[in-house]
């Protein structure tokens, strides 16, 4: 190993910033999951119910070319950033279970609490997504049988945040979710099934479509630009460390195999069923794919149940680490189905869930939330920080060449950042404008 040794901060004398870093322990459980529950964890990232909005958020600005190339580069380079994140794991001869945790160890205090603030945000967002994706799916079931407009979207995003509530009570940790992955993959299987094998249909029967990109002048240019935060967030999570945490040993090797697993066989599902809808619709493709899919009523009522209950199964994943804070900070032992835990969870758990329910009722544009999530967490969490830490990390132990390709990478997904962050924040001034809060979209 002494070959192999990371040149870090542990190695010399730490300034007072470096040693004011309290690194506190975890009151979830650390390595009991395998490569492969693991790989299912990530791949349930990739695959829900976000996936059935992919033809319309990166395919409709993009076209083929664009979508395709873009969503295949994404793939590659996405496996690239979060294998790099993996094996910075064990820098300094020490787990770091938490994307903040590593961040303190290279640069110290500051840059500890700004990435955990980083973080956060990132997850948030994306729960504020997922909120509105399963309000959005239990309002298209609900139409199915009754079109009187009764009850609009807000409502539905309610009822969603109830059931995330209840989940969350009911699960205490991610390692908890071993028989809920099942269900989870149940689910999956069944509204992307659904999905594709429906828009084959209408696409074979349809006729020919129309794959222009929409728009003109700046409107088109700022999609285009937005899109590319969609296609980062497609993969990426911004919490490899949390969940690498929960994998046995060898943490690398068996992390190295769940993201091989994710970005092959996990990320073929998604693949399908977005080209499929973008083939099958063109660019009037909806953000929810199965607005657009016709077939008989209770099909397509489990295909929304299913995306439904799988959004709120992975919401679990993503609000994970910040239950694991909330649960440390407050010292949560003994049983998790013990009085005084459960009560912890429905006040704590449920308060953090009824914020997030609230701003996804406010403002229920999903696809500019995708575009906002990447541009302003996802990419730098997942390409910028990576390729600098393992700078940090390596320092004199790499080439003047590698060093070149790092700093390369950080450049460009720093400007692609900020594009992406402006092109989103303008696309969500214009929806604003168009619609009110607490849209019925």
């Amino acid at each position: 190993m002494e070959n192999d040794r990371y040149d870090t901060p542990s190695r010399k004398e730490k300034n007072d910033e470096e040693a004011s870093v309290i690194i506190p322990e975890t009151a979830h459980q650390v390595s009991n999951d395998s490569w492969f529950q693991v790989g299912v964890v990530l791949s349930m990232g990739v695959n829900s119910a976000y996936a059935l909005g992919y033809s319309g958020t990166i395919m409709v600005p993009l076209g083929w070319i664009g979508g395709v190339v873009g969503l295949v580069m994404s793939t590659i380079v996405s496996l690239y950033a979060s294998a790099l994140m993996a094996k910075l794991h064990e820098v300094g001869g020490k787990r770091h279970i938490r994307y903040r945790d590593l961040a303190g160890f290279l640069y110290g205090r500051t840059a500890y609490l700004l990435i955990w603030a980083l973080q956060y945000a990132n997850l948030f967002l994306i729960n504020i997504g997922y909120v509105i994706m399963s309000g959005s799916a239990l309002k298209a079931f609900y139409m199915l049988f009754r079109d009187d407009h009764m009850l609009k979207l807000p409502h539905f995003i309610a009822i969603a945040g109830v059931a995330c509530i209840l989940f969350a009570i009911a699960t205490p940790h991610l390692s908890a979710l071993r028989i809920w992955l099942g269900f989870s993959t149940l689910f999956m299987i069944l509204y992307l099934t659904i999905a594709f094998v429906l828009s084959v249909q209408d696409g074979v029967k349809a006729p020919p479509r129309d794959y222009h990109i929409p728009g003109s002048g700046d409107n088109k240019i700022w999609a285009i630009i937005g899109a590319t935060g969609n296609l980062f967030f497609a993969f990426n999570t911004g919490m490899i460390p949390e969940i690498q945490a929960t994998i046995r040993q060898p943490v690398v090797g068996n992390m190295v195999k769940a993201l091989n697993f994710q970005f092959t066989v996990g990320v073929v599902p998604m693949h399908a069923v977005t080209y499929i809808g973008y083939w099958a619709y063109g660019s009037v493709v909806s953000s929810y794919l199965l607005n657009n899919v016709h077939g008989p009523a209770w099909v397509l009522g489990v295909a929304h149940l299913s995306a439904f209950f799988q959004a709120i199964i992975t919401l679990h994943i993503f609000a994970s680490p910040t239950y694991e804070y909330l649960d440390t900070k407050y010292g949560v032992k003994g049983s998790a189905l013990a009085p005084r835990n459960i009560l912890f969870r429905l006040v704590v758990r449920g308060g953090y869930l009824i914020m997030t329910t609230f701003l996804s009722a406010l403002l229920p544009f999903l696809g500019n939330f995708m575009s906002l999530t990447g541009a302003i967490s996802t990419i730098p969490l997942t390409f910028i920080l990576p390729n600098h830490m393992y700078l940090i990390a390596k320092k004199d132990k790499l080439s003047s060449l590698q060093k070149s390709w790092h700093w390369l990478n950080i450049v460009v997904f720093g400007c692609v950042s900020v594009a992406a962050f402006v092109a989103a924040l303008k696309l969500t001034v214009v929806q604003t404008q168009t619609y009110h809060v607490f849209a019925d979209l």
